[in-house]
C-alpha cells in the first residue's frame, strides 16, 4: 500500500514549494526556461524543427505575454471591473490562459526524457492501486489524450481522495479539478505532433509514453505526499 499522505497545516505551502521546483519564479518576472533535455533525449517524440519552434515561439509566446499582462494588471482602473466588459476583465482572462499555456509546457517538458519505464515503488504502487495495473493506467492515459483537445496530464487529486487520475484539459484553463498537482503532461494540441505524425496522434501518444521520464514524476509525487 502506499504511504498515506501527511497532510499540511498549511495546504498553501505544499502548492508553494511544488511550483516553485517546476514553474518560473511566481513573484517577479517570469523567465524562459531552456529546454531541460538534448534534442536527440526526445527524437522519438518529436522532430527537430517543432523542438524549436515549439519552445521558442509557442512556450516563449506564453511566458511574454504573461509578463506583459502582469504589468497592465498594476495599472488597471478597478473602478470600471465590470462582468459583461472590462479591460480588468480581459486582462484576468488572458493572465490565467498564458500563465497556464507557459506552465503546462514546462511540465510537457519535464514529463519526457527518459526510457518510458516506471519501475516499483510508491508511485507505482499508487498508481497500480488506482487503476489497476501500469498497463491500465497507460491505456486510460492514451484514451484520454486521444479525446483532448489540448492537454492531458496525470494528476494527484490533493483536495480529496488523494488517488492519481487522468484529466483532460480542452484549453489551458478550462478542465482538470481544482488542487489537483500535475505529475505527467502531454500537449495534444496539434502543433504538438503533426509536423513529425501527421494526423496519427495514436503514434505520438505511443512515442510520448515510451520517453517518459518517471524519475521526474516520482520526485513531486514524493514532495506532494512527503511534506507535512
Amino acid at each position: 500500500m502506499p504511504r498515506p499522505l501527511r497532510r499540511l497545516s498549511n495546504k498553501n505551502l505544499l502548492l508553494r514549494r511544488h511550483l516553485d521546483e517546476t514553474m518560473a519564479n511566481l513573484e517577479g518576472n517570469h523567465p524562459i526556461k531552456p529546454m531541460p533535455f538534448a534534442y536527440e533525449k526526445v527524437s522519438s517524440v518529436m522532430d527537430e524543427a517543432t523542438y524549436k519552434w515549439h519552445h521558442d515561439t509557442h512556450y516563449a509566446g506564453y511566458v511574454n505575454k504573461r509578463n506583459e499582462i502582469e504589468a497592465m494588471l498594476k495599472t488597471a482602473d478597478l473602478s470600471k471591473a465590470n462582468a459583461n466588459y472590462s479591460v480588468y476583465r480581459e486582462l484576468k482572462l488572458e493572465e490565467t490562459w498564458n500563465a497556464d499555456g507557459a506552465v503546462l509546457h514546462e511540465l510537457y517538458w519535464d514529463s519526457m526524457g527518459g526510457d518510458g519505464k516506471l519501475g516499483d515503488d510508491e508511485l507505482a504502487k499508487r498508481i497500480a492501486e488506482d487503476f489497476g495495473s501500469f498497463d491500465a493506467w497507460k491505456a486510460d492515459f492514451m484514451a484520454c489524450a486521444k479525446v483532448s483537445r489540448g492537454w492531458t496530464a496525470l494528476v494527484l487529486d490533493m483536495s480529496t481522495d488523494v488517488k492519481t487520475r487522468n484529466v483532460l484539459l480542452d484549453f489551458h484553463n478550462i478542465g482538470g479539478f481544482v488542487g489537483a498537482m500535475p505529475l505527467i503532461v502531454v500537449d495534444v494540441y496539434e502543433h504538438a505532433y503533426y509536423h513529425k505524425f501527421g494526423p496519427d496522434r495514436a503514434s505520438y501518444l505511443q512515442a510520448f509514453v515510451d520517453n517518459i521520464d518517471w524519475a521526474k514524476a516520482k520526485n513531486r509525487y514524493k514532495a506532494l505526499t512527503n511534506m507535512g
